[in-house]
């Protein structure tokens, strides 16, 4: 059985690093979209510079729920 992945935030550069680094405190592990920066390594320009995706395995959404709910009431 593969392991859904799953986008659970779009931010800013800094906002998603620190939600990201919460996440690793408690054993979640987060994967960075950043399709600005891919685009500019390509040699074209695609998307928005402060529209950079969150993404985990749906397995741990329920762990990383409460994290997650925190970050975006208190941001």
């Amino acid at each position: 059985m593969k392991n859904e992945i799953i986008k659970i935030y779009t931010g800013t550069e800094v906002s998603v690093l620190y939600l990201k680094g919460m996440l690793e405190e408690i054993g979640v592990s987060a994967m960075i979209k950043d399709d600005f920066q891919s685009s500019i390594s390509a040699g074209f320009v695609e998307g928005t510079p402060s529209a950079i995706d969150l993404f985990i395995q749906k397995s741990e959404l329920k762990k990383a729920e409460p994290i997650i709910n925190d970050f975006i009431q208190n941001k």
